[in-house]
């Protein structure tokens, strides 16, 4: 592992700047990208939650990066727990998602059948367990893109989105409200 990667990453903050910098990087060295992810998925680590933001903001930037990696972070997307790491973990799920649906449209694909079971249970966990709203956000964005391939997926969003509609925070309401409006032309 880059030692020098690690320092930047356990010094890293919160911070938009600190996170593009750290970002800066990862896009500017690819190879480091093999020692982020390791940092990233060792849980037990006090700084992967940090590793899991810049992963956020590289995994933007170059998508397609994370196709030969694919296979370790949908094994290991059932292991985050940290509200910090979960929330990066199910945007970075929305972009796979989203990436995977555009490429179906020229027939590819960017997750295979399993990659995308993998996301869909672990974000469908995520929308009904007691998580912050970003991480619910992003997770019910992410099965709204695959459930245009998975007839299963729509009727299961539809209901968890109507029925806990009423014990959510306004933002909450607002991204279900959207996908609800998106679900009623579909379903």
């Amino acid at each position: 592992m880059n030692e020098q990667l690690y320092k930047n990453i356990a010094n890293s903050t919160a911070h938009r700047s600190s996170r593009d910098e750290s970002a800066k990087i990862i896009l500017d060295n690819p190879v480091l990208l093999v020692d982020l992810l390791q940092i990233a998925y060792a849980i037990n680590d006090e700084n992967h939650y940090k590793a899991c933001w810049i992963l956020e903001l590289v995994v933007e930037e170059k998508i397609d990066w994370m196709s030969q990696h694919l296979v370790d972070f949908c094994e290991k997307l059932s292991h985050f727990s940290n509200e910090s790491a979960l929330r990066s973990i199910a945007k970075i799920c929305q972009f796979a998602a989203v990436e995977h649906q555009r490429k179906t449209k020229s027939g590819s694909y960017f997750l295979n059948q399993k990659q995308q079971q993998q996301v869909a249970e672990s974000c469908f966990d995520w929308l009904i367990g007691d998580h912050k709203v970003a991480t619910k956000a992003y997770s019910a964005r992410a099965l709204f893109a695959l459930g245009k391939n998975s007839d299963w997926i729509y009727p299961e969003l539809h209901s968890i989105l109507q029925n806990g509609f009423g014990n959510h925070s306004a933002a909450y309401k607002v991204v279900a409200r959207e996908i609800l409006k998106k679900l009623s032309i579909l379903l």
